[in-house]
């Protein structure tokens, strides 16, 4: 499948290729700063496409593993990829939020949920990790 996607100003596109429909919610805390929490979906990063503004894509090293990455006009949290991770390199999130509809996806599980806020219960009956998934 060929999910299709870019920021709010429109300068941003790309196409991401999986046959993955199942998304994550991320509670860490630096996700919660990020945007309120990070619902993405999961890809190996060959097969993610930028088919434009990739010049306006600004990524921050938001970790000793990770970076993220926003479109530097409007501010869309658009990537988080662990590009120093050994083992998960390979793979990129991209923001739900980000993709065009309709996304036919479903948010099918919680994680980190032992760092979310003290602000909110996590209260549907999806899965929950207390790290990572």
């Amino acid at each position: 499948m060929a999910y299709q996607g870019g920021c709010l100003c429109g300068k941003v596109r790309y196409t991401a290729n999986t046959d993955r429909q199942d998304l994550s919610r991320c509670h860490c805390k630096q996700c919660r700063q990020w945007g309120g929490a990070f619902d993405s979906l999961g890809l190996k990063h060959a097969n993610l496409t930028i088919t434009s503004g990739e010049e306006l894509i600004k990524w921050y090293l938001s970790s000793d593993v990770a970076r993220r990455g926003f479109c530097q006009e409007c501010g869309t949290n658009l990537f988080w990829q662990a590009d120093r991770h050994p083992e998960w390199s390979q793979f990129i999130a991209v923001s739900a939020g980000t993709l065009d509809e309709p996304t036919n996806t479903v948010l099918t599980k919680h994680i980190f949920c032992a760092h979310n806020g003290d602000y909110y219960e996590i209260t549907d009956d999806l899965t929950q990790f207390p790290e990572d998934g």
